[in-house]
């Protein structure tokens, strides 16, 4: 049977895969398992959740389930997953949970849970918390259920924490946020103000339906043309739960996570703040990203593609920065996880303080045409273990050489080979990766 965890929490289909009973089940066992590793006190629990409609359904049913084992719960309301993760700590609580499925459309919802101070749950507890979903025994009655309470302050202490971590006035920048109707409608339009820029919300009226409907991070038409519309220095685009942030120029112009790491790292090796001068990125950053902090002195450490496995080399190396080209970025000495508000709010501030245009920040990087096809396979086994596939990337990169590279990755899910090409010309890599594809889809 699949494991129930994914790498970002349990997704599915609301009130179809994602049931209220199987989020009650996680939630109850998430307490048991959490009980059973400290009995020093009763567990707590901070639950927030993004607008979606089905939300309201799993947060009571999530709630249920974390008092009915025995643990109090505090109730954080509609909040970015970031400021969850942010005030598990901030609080003291023992576990949060967010309901959201992130950029995922409307119909599919998500339960993330985080571990004491906000940092995400090993594998191994998620597996406990699995093996435990079915579990009877005798339930706490009396005094020992588990009590709910609302945390009235929730966003405050949130806006407040962003603004304690940004380093500069964004006094005269004027910012178009998309906010996707998503769980950063009020929050991000709130702080980007409170840190002084000149705020246009765009897509801030969540009713539950419209959550990522055509607005976003994943539709960024949207915040390019309402940056032309109202004359703007930059958007900023959410997704659905905020923890990601995507930019435009002020001439609509695409800003992606490896420009924006780039304008960070440099940002960041300026001051002191990067550890080891070492910025840590996906295998999926582009090489453009490669060449330009290999210029400017600063290394950069890969990992699998994924959160996290950002994460955990930031954690493991000590590093102060780290993220995904889809605007996932993570700045360890402020956040657990990624926080597309406090990406944000870092892009604005090196705005500020230089007086330059983010077109000229973000110029520092330039992107490499990147061309990406998936091969259905018989066998991605065979194709991982191909002599002839070898022969054919090997070739091909030596005909780009330091100006292109090549990635072939097997898909986790599915027989499925993706064919991955960078190169200095869109028409080379697109000639290169149409070549690499047929010898995939014949060598399983």
């Amino acid at each position: 049977m699949a494991r129930l965890f994914g790498t970002d929490g349990v997704r599915g289909l609301a009130n179809a895969e994602l049931t209220p009973e199987l989020a009650m089940s996680i939630a109850a066992s998430a307490a048991r398992v959490l009980a059973a590793h400290d009995h020093s006190h009763r567990p707590v629990a901070v639950v927030g959740r993004d607008p979606r409609a089905s939300g309201e359904m799993l947060e009571a049913a999530v709630v249920a389930g974390l008092a009915s084992a025995g643990a109090d719960v505090r109730r954080l309301g509609v909040l970015p997953t970031p400021a969850v993760a942010y005030l598990v700590g901030a609080l003291g609580a023992d576990l949060g949970v967010m309901i959201s499925a992130s950029h995922n459309p409307m119909p599919d919802n998500g339960i993330k849970l985080f571990a004491a101070g906000g940092h995400k749950l090993p594998d191994g507890i998620e597996d406990e918390i699995e093996a435990g979903l079915n579990a009877g025994g005798v339930r706490p009655t009396g005094a020992e259920v588990g009590r709910v309470t609302d945390v009235e302050d929730a966003l405050s202490r949130y806006v407040q924490h962003l603004l304690a971590a940004t380093p500069h006035s964004l006094a005269g920048v004027r910012v178009v946020v998309d906010c996707a109707n998503g769980a950063a409608s009020v929050a991000a339009p709130e702080v980007y103000r409170k840190a002084g820029a000149e705020v246009i919300a765009i897509h801030a009226e969540p009713d539950g339906i419209n959550i990522n409907d055509d607005c976003g991070s994943t539709h960024m038409g949207r915040v390019s043309a309402a940056v032309r519309e109202h004359n703007a220095d930059l958007g900023i685009a959410h997704d659905g739960d905020a923890d990601r942030c995507l930019a435009v120029d002020a001439s609509g112009e695409l800003v992606d996570g490896d420009q924006i790491m780039a304008v960070l790292a440099l940002a960041m090796a300026e001051s002191g703040e990067l550890t080891d001068e070492t910025l840590v990125a996906t295998v999926m950053s582009n090489l453009g990203l490669h060449l330009a902090m290999r210029e400017h002195g600063v290394t950069i450490r890969t990992t699998g593609v994924g959160d996290r496995y950002v994460l955990e080399e930031l954690r493991a190396g000590g590093f102060a920065l780290g993220g995904e080209q889809s605007g996932h970025v993570v700045l360890p000495a402020h956040a657990t996880t990624g926080d597309g508000l406090l990406t944000a709010l870092r892009l604005m501030s090196r705005m500020a303080s230089t007086g330059k245009s983010l077109a000229d920040l973000a110029g520092v990087m330039r992107r490499l045409p990147q061309v990406l096809i998936n091969v259905r396979v018989a066998d991605k086994a065979a194709v991982a273990g191909s002599d002839a596939v070898r022969q054919a990337v090997d070739a091909v990169e030596a005909e780009l050489g330091d100006e292109g590279r090549v990635l072939l990755r097997p898909s986790g899910t599915e027989q499925l080979v993706r064919v991955m090409v960078e190169a200095a010309a869109q028409e080379v890599a697109q000639a290169a990766a149409d070549r690499l594809a047929g010898v995939v889809s014949t060598a399983s």
